[in-house]
């Protein structure tokens, strides 16, 4: 029965959300739970629909535990979505045009800045060595070009 079964049982198992490892665990509990009821041994076709249950159950509950839970969202918390995403992706589109646009309008030594600590996610010592400075003027420019961007951005909003 375990060598027509496990296969099943363990992709039942992988569907409520436990890794590989928990699903074979899951299986085999499912089996030892199974061989204690001794009213179940001979009947193939109950046996296998109640190792299918034990195997969601367990699985489930296995999901649950602390280490592999997932949160859940409250429904009074969860937003409905009103935008659909077209609109999504048209704004996002229409961000990035302006953020292009204010980018241009920087000098070119903030425009360098902002280019490899935040596009190329350089370190700040890594992009004080590209531009031949300090790794504090680095921040201190990062900080201005920033706080322009951010002023550029809010007086271009559609």
């Amino acid at each position: 029965m375990a060598r027509d079964h496990a296969g099943r049982l363990a992709a039942i198992a992988r569907r409520e959300g436990v890794n590989p490892a928990d699903a074979l665990d899951v299986v085999q509990d499912a089996f030892h739970t199974l061989l204690e009821r001794t009213d179940l041994r001979h009947k193939p076709e109950e046996a296998a629909r109640m190792l299918s249950t034990i195997v969601r159950n367990a699985a489930r509950n296995a999901r649950r535990r602390h280490h592999n839970a997932k949160p859940h969202v409250d429904v009074d918390d969860a937003g409905l979505v009103t935008e659909a995403p077209q609109e999504r992706a048209l704004d996002d589109a229409l961000t990035a045009a302006q953020l292009e646009g204010c980018m241009a309008k920087l000098g070119e030594v903030h425009r360098h800045v902002v280019t490899l600590r935040v596009l190329e996610e350089l370190s700040g010592d890594e992009a004080a060595a590209a531009l031949g400075v300090t790794p504090g003027h680095v921040a201190v420019l990062l900080h201005r070009a920033r706080k322009q961007l951010e002023a550029c951005m809010g007086s271009t909003a559609p």
